[in-house]
C-alpha cells in the first residue's frame, strides 16, 4: 500500500487517509468497519499509525475474500490490581495511566455495553424516542433540555471533560485536589445522624499504597452500588480529615470498569436536567453516534476540509464528545464552529448577492455640486472620516446595483450629517427617502436635524409615526404618495401596508439592531429595489457584525469633531453614594441637566411603571429642590416624547430613566450621568448611556454607581474609566457577556451558535473566505457537492425570518 511505502505519513491521498475514507460510500462492504478503525489517524505517531493500517489492511483482505468484517475482539484487561503500582524513589507510589478498558477499533469509539445489539442505520433526523433503551420518562427529560431529535442529541455537546486517563495512588493525594483513584472497596456503611432527612454513606477504601474514605449525602443506593463492587473508580475533590485521612466528598463513581464511556479517557460530562445522569447522557448518545454513522453526510466539499486542515465530519463529532486528546478536541470543536459559521456566511452573502441582483439597480445621476451644496449648509466643516464614508455612500449610489451599507460610528460622531448628505443626492438625483428610527423622540430629533439642514436646499420633510392622529398621517401618506415630500422621517409606522411612496430611492434605518430582518424588507418593498443605508451608534466587533451584518458593506466613523471635551469616567461605591449625589446637585446649580439611569430586575419589568415610580419618588426626597422627570418603558410613545421634550427645553433639571427605554435625546446641556447598579449593565450599553453627556461646551461627568466588590465586575468597570474608544469596550463586552446580551436586551438577528464563539476570529475569517469561494463557483448552491451546504443553509435562513 502506498501509504506504507511513504512511511505512514498520511500523505498517500490529497487531505489524508480520513477525508479518502469518509468519501467512500456506506454501502461499500469494508467502509464503516475501516473508518472506525482509521478514526483518529491523524493525530497518531507512526508506530500507532502502521497498526491502525495492518488493521485496516485485515478487514479489506477479509471482505475480498467473501467474509464479513468482524469486531475486533476486546484487548484482555490486566489482572493485577492497583497494588502493584512501583515507587517514585520518594518513598510515594508513582502516578500510572488508567488501564485501557476494552475497546473496538479506534479509541475513539468506546464499547456501548448496555444493549449494543446490532441495528439499522437511523436517521438524524429521527426523534430520539426511535433510539434503543430512551424511554418516555428520558424523552420527557430531553425535552426539557432542548433535545427532540437525534441530531438535537449529537450536538448537545459537554460542557467539560474530566481526564481518567491517569489514576493517582492514594498515598499522593492533596488535599483540595481532583483526582481520579482506582481502589477496591473495604467495607460500606450507612450513618443516620440525629439531623432529621439525613444519611451519610460512607466507604472506606485502599489501593497498594494506601487507604481513604469517601461519603454519600442522602444516596443510600450507594450502599447497594458499593456493595457489589470489588475496584471501582472514584473522581472528584480530596479534603483532609481532623485526623489526617484523605476523604473524597460525593465523588463521581464507576463500577463498570469494562466500559470505556466512562473510565480510563477524557470523560464527558453534560448540561442536565432532573432525571438525566452524564452516565445515561454518554450512553445514548454513543449508541446515537454508532446508529447514525452511516447516514451523516458531510456537507463540506473533500478541498475545503483539505485547505482548511478540518476534520471529517463524523470524527469531528466523535471527537468533540469522545476525545483521544486535548488537541484532538480542539481540532473537532474548531470544525464545528466552522460548519456553524460558514452555513451564516453563505446565507448573508447569498442574501446579498439576491438583493443586488434580483432587480436593476438605481444608479443615481448626482449633480457635481451637490456635496459642496450640502457642506455650505453645515455650521461646522466634515471630518475626515465624514467625508470618506460620505465619498463611500456616493460611490454605491451611482451604481446600477442596489447599495446595502453599515454605518458605524460612535455617539456624536456625525452619522446624522452623513445620512443628510445621503438624502441630499437621492433628493438631487430625483428619487424619495424613507428614514425609519425605532422612537418617536429618535424620529422627531432626526426629522429637526434633517430639516435644518436640507429645508433651505428646498427639500421637503416631513414625519410619520404611531402616535400621530389618523387625519394627519392620512395627509402625509397622500402627500408622499403625490411626490410632495422628499423625505420621510418616521418610526415603524411607516411600515404601513396600506401606504406607498411616489418614487422610492433610498432607505436609510438608524439603530438597525432594533429592528428584524422582515421589518428591513418591509420597507424596501416600499420601492422599486431602493438603495439600503442602516447605521447604529452601538461599536460593534468585526466578528458579530460578519454574522449579523455580513451581507452589508461596512463604513466607520472613526473620528469625532475636533473640540469635544472628554467624558471623565469613574466608579463609586456604594458607601458614596451621598457624594454622587452631591456632585449631580452641584452640577444642576451651575445651570447643567443631568441623566440618572437605574436597572429593573428582570422579575420587576411586568410591574416597571410602578417600580419606576417608587425610584422616581425616592430620588425626589434626595433630591427636593430639583425638578425631576421620570420617564420609563410602560409610557405611552406621546408621553415619552412630552417628557423628553420638556427635559431636553430645560423644563426639568434631572430626567430619571430606566435601562430600556431609549435615551438618545440630544441635550447639549446635559453634563452629569449617574448610573446606579452599573454593574448590572454591559460595557457597549454603559458606553451609549455616557454618550448622553458631552455634547455640548460644557466638561461632561460619568459616574458608575456600583453595588458589588467582585473583582469580574469591577475589572469590567476599570475598562470603561480608562477608554472612551468604542471598539475596545465592545469587544471586550463580546467577550465577557456573549452576543445574545451584547445590545442590552436579545439581539434580532444574533445567530443561535451551537459550539462557535463570535470571539473566535480566525475560524470566522476563515468561514468567510471559504464561503466567498464556493459562491464564487457556484453562486446558487447547485453542484453535487454543494447540495447538502444548500439545505443547510436554506433551513438557517428559514429559521432566522421567522425568529424576525
Amino acid at each position: 500500500m502506498y501509504e506504507q511505502e511513504l512511511g505512514f505519513n498520511n500523505r498517500a491521498v490529497v487531505g489524508g487517509l480520513e477525508v479518502f475514507t469518509s468519501r467512500v460510500e456506506p454501502g461499500v462492504a469494508w467502509a464503516d468497519e475501516v473508518r472506525r478503525i482509521l478514526s483518529g489517524y491523524a493525530g497518531r505517531d507512526v508506530r500507532a499509525r502502521q497498526v491502525m493500517i495492518e488493521r485496516a489492511l485485515a478487514v479489506v483482505a477479509r471482505v475480498s475474500i467473501g467474509n464479513p468484517p468482524a469486531r475486533e475482539p476486546a484487548r484482555p484487561r490486566p489482572t493485577a490490581p492497583l497494588a502493584s503500582v512501583g515507587s517514585n524513589g520518594r518513598g510515594q507510589a508513582a502516578p500510572v495511566p488508567a488501564r485501557s478498558p476494552a475497546v473496538s477499533g479506534s479509541r475513539n469509539r468506546p464499547v456501548v455495553t448496555e444493549g449494543s445489539e446490532a441495528t439499522t442505520p437511523l436517521s438524524p433526523h429521527s426523534p430520539v424516542s426511535a433510539l434503543p433503551g430512551v424511554g418516555a420518562k428520558t424523552v420527557e427529560g430531553f425535552s426539557r433540555l432542548g433535545i427532540n431529535s437525534v441530531l438535537d442529541l449529537l450536538y448537545h455537546l459537554p460542557r467539560r471533560h474530566l481526564d481518567r486517563r491517569s489514576l493517582t495512588p492514594l498515598a499522593n493525594l492533596q488535599p483540595g485536589q481532583v483526582a481520579t483513584v482506582m481502589v477496591t472497596v473495604v467495607s460500606v456503611n450507612v450513618k443516620s445522624p440525629a439531623r432529621r432527612g439525613l444519611t451519610i454513606t460512607e466507604a472506606q477504601v485502599r489501593d497498594e499504597s494506601g487507604y481513604a474514605q469517601a461519603v454519600w449525602f442522602n444516596q443510600q443506593y450507594m450502599l447497594r452500588r458499593l456493595g457489589n463492587s470489588g475496584q471501582v473508580l472514584l473522581s472528584g475533590r480530596v479534603e483532609q480529615q481532623a485526623g489526617g485521612a484523605m476523604q473524597f466528598t460525593s465523588p463521581e463513581l464507576e463500577t463498570d470498569l469494562e466500559d470505556s464511556l466512562h473510565a480510563g479517557r477524557l470523560v464527558p460530562f453534560y448540561a442536565k436536567t432532573e432525571g438525566i445522569t452524564d452516565k445515561q447522557l454518554r450512553t445514548v448518545i454513543r449508541r446515537a453516534l454508532d446508529l447514525t454513522g452511516p447516514a451523516l453526510r458531510d456537507a463540506l466539499p473533500v478541498e475545503v476540509r483539505a485547505q482548511e486542515n478540518l476534520l471529517p465530519f463524523v470524527t469531528a463529532l466523535e471527537s468533540a464528545h469522545f476525545p483521544d486528546t486535548w488537541e484532538r478536541h480542539a481540532e473537532a470543536v474548531r470544525r464545528l464552529a466552522f460548519d456553524e459559521f460558514l452555513i451564516i456566511q453563505l446565507g448573508v452573502l447569498r442574501r446579498r448577492h439576491e438583493w443586488q441582483t434580483s432587480n436593476p439597480g438605481l444608479a443615481f445621476v448626482i449633480p457635481e455640486a451637490t456635496i459642496g451644496e450640502f457642506a455650505s449648509r453645515l455650521p461646522y466643516t466634515l471630518t475626515g472620516a465624514q467625508s470618506r464614508v460620505t465619498a463611500e455612500i456616493y460611490g454605491d449610489l451611482v451604481r446600477p446595483v442596489a447599495m446595502s451599507r453599515l454605518l458605524q460610528g460612535e455617539v456624536g460622531s456625525g452619522k446624522t450629517a452623513v445620512a443628510a448628505a445621503a438624502c441630499l443626492a437621492a433628493v438631487r438625483a430625483g428619487y424619495q427617502v424613507a428614514f425609519m428610527a425605532p422612537t418617536d423622540i429618535l424620529a422627531q430629533q432626526h426629522e429637526r436635524s434633517v430639516s435644518a439642514t436640507l429645508g433651505p436646499l428646498g427639500v421637503r420633510v416631513a414625519r410619520m409615526t404611531g402616535s400621530q392622529k389618523r387625519k394627519e398621517k392620512r395627509e402625509i401618506w397622500s402627500a408622499c404618495a403625490a411626490g410632495e415630500i422628499d423625505v420621510m422621517v418616521g418610526t415603524h409606522a411607516l411600515l404601513d401596508e396600506d401606504e406607498g411612496f411616489h418614487r422610492l430611492g433610498l432607505a436609510i434605518v438608524d439603530e438597525q439592531h432594533r429592528f428584524g430582518v422582515r421589518q428591513r424588507s418591509a420597507l424596501l418593498a416600499k420601492g422599486a429595489n431602493p438603495h439600503l443605508l442602516v447605521m447604529t451608534a452601538t461599536p460593534i466587533p468585526r466578528t458579530l457584525a460578519l454574522s449579523v451584518y455580513g451581507d452589508l458593506d461596512l463604513s466607520i466613523i472613526n473620528e469625532l469633531p475636533p473640540g469635544r471635551l472628554p467624558i471623565k469616567t469613574a466608579m463609586i461605591p456604594p458607601e458614596k453614594r451621598m457624594e454622587a449625589y452631591g456632585f449631580l446637585r452641584r452640577q444642576v446649580r451651575l445651570g447643567r441637566q443631568g441623566f440618572i439611569i437605574f436597572p429593573l430586575v428582570e422579575e420587576s419589568e411586568r410591574i416597571e411603571a410602578r417600580a419606576a415610580t417608587a425610584e422616581h419618588e425616592r430620588l425626589q426626597r434626595q433630591f427636593p429642590d430639583l425638578r425631576l422627570a421620570l420617564v420609563h418603558g410602560r409610557l405611552s410613545p406621546r408621553e415619552k416624547d412630552e417628557v423628553m421634550s420638556r427635559f431636553r427645553d430645560g423644563h426639568a433639571d434631572v430626567l430619571v430613566a430606566t435601562a430600556v427605554v431609549e435615551v438618545g435625546i440630544d441635550v447639549p446641556n446635559a453634563s452629569t450621568i449617574l448610573i446606579e447598579g452599573a454593574d448590572r449593565f454591559g460595557l457597549a450599553q454603559l458606553h451609549q448611556f455616557r454618550g448622553r453627556v458631552g455634547r455640548g461646551p460644557h466638561a461632561s461627568y460619568c459616574l458608575l454607581l456600583t453595588e458589588t466588590d467582585a473583582e469580574p465586575t469591577l475589572a469590567r468597570l476599570r475598562a470603561l474609566e480608562r477608554t472612551s474608544d468604542g471598539f475596545v469596550l465592545a469587544e471586550e463586552d463580546l467577550r465577557m457577556r456573549g452576543p445574545g446580551e451584547f445590545f442590552g436586551t436579545r439581539q434580532s438577528g444574533v445567530p443561535d451558535l451551537k459550539v462557535a464563539r463570535l470571539s473566535d476570529v480566525h475560524v470566522l475569517e476563515a468561514a468567510r473566505r471559504q464561503a466567498e469561494l464556493i459562491l464564487g463557483r457556484d453562486q446558487t448552491l447547485s453542484l453535487p457537492d454543494h447540495a447538502r451546504l444548500r439545505s443547510q443553509v436554506e433551513a438557517y435562513w428559514n429559521r432566522s425570518v421567522a425568529a424576525g
